[in-house]
């Protein structure tokens, strides 16, 4: 058993998947705040223009 937890503790795989996760869960939230807002300004333009055209 301690074998194991030794081999576990020195391999450096955990952190690179770590490091992945990480980037992953930033690059998410960049994609989603970027979509609300360009989601949220097509919204203003598609109604502005449709009170345009009504008018």
């Amino acid at each position: 058993m301690s074998m194991l937890a030794r081999r576990l503790w020195s391999e450096d795989q955990g952190q690179d998947i770590a490091e992945y996760a990480v980037m992953l869960a930033v690059i998410l939230v960049l994609v989603v705040g970027t979509i609300r807002l360009i989601g949220s300004n097509a919204n203003n333009a598609f109604s502005s223009t449709a009170s345009a055209i009504n008018q």
